[in-house]
C-alpha cells in the first residue's frame, strides 16, 4: 500500500505534513486539486506581480497551522481526540474549495444568489459521498467527512473547533496574511503565526489568547488592516476585478441573445444559461460544471474575444489583457445622472458604439469598504493571569475600539482607457 503520509515542502512555512490517509485521500479529490488552478488574490498581480500562489496552497497552509494550534492546545491539556483533530484538519483544507475563478467577480456575474461557502459545503457533501462509496460503506454508516462538516457549519458540539476555522483570530486569516504578504513583497502584512498558535487556549468552550500574546494579536489586527487597503482593496486590483467583471458581463448578455462565442464548456455552461442557487445540490449539473471552472476558462476565452466581431467585447477584452485597465479616482459624492449621461455619450462617440453600451460598460461607480474588528463576530478574547476574560477591543492599550470597529468606504469612478483600436 502507498504511504499516504507525505511531506510538503512550502516556501512559507517549511515542511508540512499529512498524517492521516483521509487527508490524503481528500487531497487528491479532483475538487481540491482545482485549487491548485485558481490563484489565491485574483487579479492583485497586475499590481504585486509575484501574487501568483493558489487557493491550493493556501489551503494547505491552513491546515498545517490548524495541526500547530492542535499540537499546543494538546500541550496545555485540552483533550482532542485523533477524530476531532483530523474533522478540523479537513474542514480548514476544505473552507475555500467552493470559490470560482478570481474569486468574489464570479459570484457577481455567472451564477446568482449562492456564495461560495454555500458551494464550498456542497463540495464538502460530495467529496464525503464519494469518499463513502469507495470505501463501500453502507447508506447507515457515517460518513469520513461528517465531523468535518459539522466543525465546518457550526453544528459540532465544542465550538472552539469552529472559532479555529472561521472567526476573528482563525488559521484562515493566518495563513492567508503570512502567505500574501510573502508573495505580494508587502512586508506590513507579516504576522507571529507561530507565537499565536502558542498562546491560544481554551476557556468554556471558547477560544482565548493568554495575557502574553496580547500584542501579537495588536499586531495582527494591524497587519490585517494594512493588507486590506495595500493589497486586497488596492486602487488597481479593484479596478482589474470592476474590468472583469464587464467583460463577463457583457459576454453573459451577447451569449443569452444568442450570439456564438468561443468559451470551454464549463464557461459555456453558466454564460449561456441562468444558473442560481436552487440549481446547486451535491449532485447536481451544475455542482459538477462549477468544479470544472478555473482561472484558465476565463483567461483563455478573454484572448479569444480579443478579436471578437462585437465591438465592447473586443475593446474590453484588448485592453484587459495588455494592461490597459480601467483608470480609477476617488469621488466625495456619486455622479448625478447629468454626469453619468455626459461620460456616456463621450465614450459613445470616442469609442464608436451607442450611448447604452458605453453607460453600461464603460464607466461604473464602485464602493470599497472594510474593517479591521467587528463587535457582532465572535471576539478576540485575551484569558489574564488572574482568570479574567477579556475581549481584545477592551484589554489592549494602544487600539482604540472605535477605530477598529470604524468601517471607512471609499466611493471610486472607474472609467474605461481609451482607446484601443
Amino acid at each position: 500500500m502507498a504511504n499516504k503520509h507525505k511531506i510538503i515542502n512550502d516556501p512559507v512555512f517549511g515542511f508540512m505534513q499529512l498524517e492521516s490517509d483521509l487527508e490524503y485521500d481528500v487531497l487528491q479529490h479532483p475538487y481540491v486539486q482545482r485549487l491548485g488552478r485558481i490563484r489565491q488574490l485574483g487579479l492583485s498581480n497586475f499590481v504585486y506581480p509575484g501574487a501568483m500562489h493558489s487557493r491550493f496552497s493556501h489551503s494547505l497552509g491552513a491546515m498545517h497551522l490548524m495541526s500547530e494550534g492542535l499540537r499546543c492546545l494538546r500541550q496545555k491539556g485540552v483533550h482532542i481526540s485523533n477524530t476531532e483533530a483530523t474533522g478540523a484538519k479537513i474542514a480548514i483544507l476544505l473552507h475555500d474549495i467552493g470559490h470560482g475563478p478570481f474569486s468574489h467577480v464570479l459570484e457577481h456575474t455567472l451564477v446568482d444568489n449562492i456564495t461560495h461557502e454555500e458551494i464550498s459545503l456542497l463540495m464538502m457533501e460530495r467529496i464525503n459521498s464519494d469518499l463513502k462509496r469507495k470505501e463501500e460503506q453502507t447508506m447507515w454508516q457515517r460518513g469520513p467527512l461528517d465531523e468535518a462538516i459539522g466543525i465546518f457549519r457550526d453544528e459540532y458540539p465544542r465550538h472552539f473547533f469552529h472559532q479555529l476555522i472561521s472567526s476573528q483570530l482563525d488559521v484562515d486569516r493566518m495563513d492567508y496574511l503570512c502567505r500574501d504578504s510573502f508573495f505580494t513583497g508587502v512586508q506590513e502584512g507579516r504576522i507571529a503565526s507561530e507565537r499565536l498558535l502558542k498562546m491560544l487556549n481554551v476557556v468554556d468552550d471558547r477560544l482565548v489568547i493568554e495575557q502574553k500574546g496580547i500584542y501579537s494579536v495588536e499586531k495582527f489586527l494591524v497587519a490585517r488592516r494594512l493588507m486590506y487597503w495595500q493589497v486586497y482593496l488596492h486602487k488597481t486590483s479593484v479596478a482589474a476585478e470592476q474590468h472583469l467583471i464587464m467583460i463577463l458581463t457583457r459576454a453573459k448578455e451577447l451569449a443569452r441573445s444568442g450570439k456564438e462565442l468561443f468559451c470551454s464548456p464549463a464557461l459555456r455552461y453558466f454564460l449561456y444559461h441562468q444558473r442560481a442557487a436552487e440549481d446547486f445540490e451535491p449532485h447536481s449539473e451544475a455542482l459538477d460544471q462549477y468544479a470544472l471552472l478555473d482561472d484558465t476558462d476565463v483567461l483563455s476565452a478573454i484572448k479569444t474575444w480579443m478579436s471578437c466581431d462585437d465591438r465592447v467585447l473586443r475593446l474590453l477584452s484588448r485592453t484587459f489583457t495588455s494592461r490597459q485597465l480601467f483608470r480609477g479616482r476617488l469621488l466625495t459624492e456619486p455622479l448625478t445622472d447629468e454626469e453619468k449621461q455626459v461620460l456616456a455619450e463621450h465614450y459613445a462617440q470616442a469609442l464608436g458604439i451607442s450611448e447604452e453600451e458605453a453607460g453600461r460598460y464603460m464607466f461604473v461607480e464602485h464602493v470599497s469598504t472594510s474593517n479591521t474588528y467587528s463587535e457582532k463576530d465572535d471576539s478576540i478574547d485575551i484569558l489574564f493571569n488572574d482568570g479574567t476574560v477579556r475581549d481584545i477591543a477592551e484589554a489592549s492599550e494602544i487600539l482604540d475600539l472605535k477605530a477598529l470597529t470604524r468601517k471607512p468606504k471609499k466611493l471610486y469612478l472607474f472609467t474605461f482607457r481609451e482607446p484601443v483600436n
